[in-house]
């Protein structure tokens, strides 16, 4: 394999040179350039792409860090960010932190190891958890995505949580359900407790307060929501809806639900924020809002690149987007009491 002193002595030039045609980094004349090029051409030369990145301090690297890569919702971000890294000339790394905060510190370290030029991150932990210098100051430009971190200065691209929860609620009290349950995230998280006011705020606005009883925590995960469901559902004064906080869990809600014999939406309303790739595929179809999952990815990369390329220094900035409202089938009027 050709090195840069081969190609160097081929065209009588010095390494100096060589590297300076290479990397377009000094005035070359048009003659040199030529003698260089051509040898580079004989020699099929090929300039280490990590050594011009280590002289030019960046690795051309961006890190994604996901909660749950079991979750599809999580699997479909990594295809859009790697397309959008891709597009602006970089390469992406993925770590998953399994909801977990020592692994999501786990892999800020990592990440700091690789010498990535930026992340971005679905936070895990809760406010007291986090360790800022993992962040802020000149560490490493960073955007958090799909949940927030009070006091963090990071950019932020995030979800109208509280809209989400308010219009599937409101169509729920809409139907003239007044005993509606909810399967929440965790409540540490921006996303679930956003989630969840969204949903008491919508009740609030019609008189209506929910049981205490009818508020379970489902860990935005599949099984748990599953087991919670069951435990919900055979109460003798179980609800007559359910607002379900993501898409995994209402997949255990609606497993839940055929498993203990019911019927959706005849015995039992689901409603969800969130949707995961094939849910529409479901019988009955889910009523749900959806995250522009895309455009949030994209915008997350765009906004990670220009504080790559203009510094730490730029005023954080914060992009939320609203979800949309998608009517299935798997909600109707009450029956039997309110």
């Amino acid at each position: 394999m050709a090195t840069i002193r081969d190609v160097a002595r081929a065209a009588g030039v010095s390494t100096a040179t060589v590297s300076a045609v290479v990397n377009d980094s000094a005035y070359v004349s048009p003659a040199l350039r030529a003698r260089v090029l051509a040898a580079i051409s004989e020699l099929q030369y090929a300039p280490s792409a990590v050594a011009r990145n280590l002289k030019r301090g960046t690795s051309q690297l961006i890190a994604l860090v996901v909660a749950d890569l079991a979750n599809p919702f999580f699997a479909r971000i990594v295809c859009a960010a790697e397309a959008a890294a891709t597009a602006w000339g970089y390469s992406l790394v993925v770590f998953n932190s399994d909801e977990k905060p020592e692994a999501e510190r786990r892999a800020l370290s990592r990440i700091k190891t690789l010498s990535c030029d930026g992340v971005v991150l679905v936070p895990v932990g809760s406010q007291s958890q986090y360790l800022k210098r993992d962040f802020e100051g000149n560490s490493m430009p960073s955007v958090l995505f799909g949940r927030t971190v009070d006091g963090n200065r990071s950019d932020t691209v995030t979800l109208d949580n509280v809209s989400a929860a308010r219009q599937v609620t409101t169509y729920l009290l809409d139907l003239g359900h007044r005993r509606i349950g909810t399967i929440t995230g965790p409540l540490h998280l921006s996303s679930g407790r956003g989630r969840l006011d969204g949903m008491l705020e919508a009740m609030q606005a019609r008189g209506v307060s929910p049981e205490a009883d009818h508020i379970r925590s489902g860990d935005f995960r599949e099984n748990v929501a599953y087991s919670v469901t069951r435990d919900l559902l055979q109460q003798p004064d179980r609800p007559t809806a359910l607002y379900v906080a993501n898409g995994v869990m209402a997949l255990g809600a609606m497993r839940a639900i055929v498993d203990l014999g019911l019927r959706c939406p005849e015995d039992i309303s689901v409603a969800s924020t969130d949707t995961i790739p094939g849910i529409g595929g479901l019988r009955p179809r889910l009523t749900r809002t959806e995250h522009p999952v895309d455009d949030m990815t994209n915008e997350a990369l765009r906004m990670l690149v220009d504080r790559i390329n203009h510094g730490v220094e730029l005023p954080p900035r914060k992009v939320m987007f609203q979800p949309t409202f998608v009517l299935g089938d798997s909600c109707g009027p009450v029956v039997g009491h309110s």
